[in-house]
């Protein structure tokens, strides 16, 4: 299973987001790809502790739902986030793209770390959890955008 935690899939990662560019457009949802760009950044941020979105609640926070949706099903198109990973405006495309190649360098700089924050949706999440969900987001939104 790709996650964070492997150079090899990070940095397959980061080769599909320099294809994005200005002409890069959805093939479904509401974002363009410098508000995708910035949510993914919020994302990562997210994983970090630096953002803190308040807690959703429900029935993802329970282990046997949660592992279904992180390490096997597909992730729905337009499904529901967390508001706080969607109101900031984008600072475009290179500048939200630079800030998540930081945010990738920063996460694998925390392997081993303890203390991961809660997840909105899926409460307390194992340092394996982040980081496979978060291959899984970012996978999700390069394929939104042909990448």
């Amino acid at each position: 299973m790709k996650t964070l935690w492997s150079e090899t899939d990070r940095n397959e990662l980061v080769v599909r987001l320099a294809r994005l560019n200005v002409e890069s457009k959805p093939q479904w949802g509401k974002m363009n790809c410098a508000q995708m760009l910035a949510h993914l950044a919020d994302g990562f941020r997210m994983t970090l502790g630096d953002l803190a979105p308040r807690s959703k609640g429900g029935p993802l926070s329970f282990a046997p739902i949660k592992k279904l949706v992180i390490y096997w099903l597909p992730f729905p198109k337009g499904a529901p986030t967390a508001p706080e990973l969607i109101t900031r405006p984008s600072e475009g495309i290179e500048k939200e793209s630079e800030a998540v190649k930081e945010l990738l360098t920063r996460i694998a700089q925390s392997a081993g770390r303890a203390d991961w924050p809660e997840h909105p949706a899926f409460g307390k999440m194992s340092e394996q959890d982040w980081g496979v969900l978060g291959y899984r987001h970012m996978d999700h939104h390069l394929r939104q955008f042909g990448a």
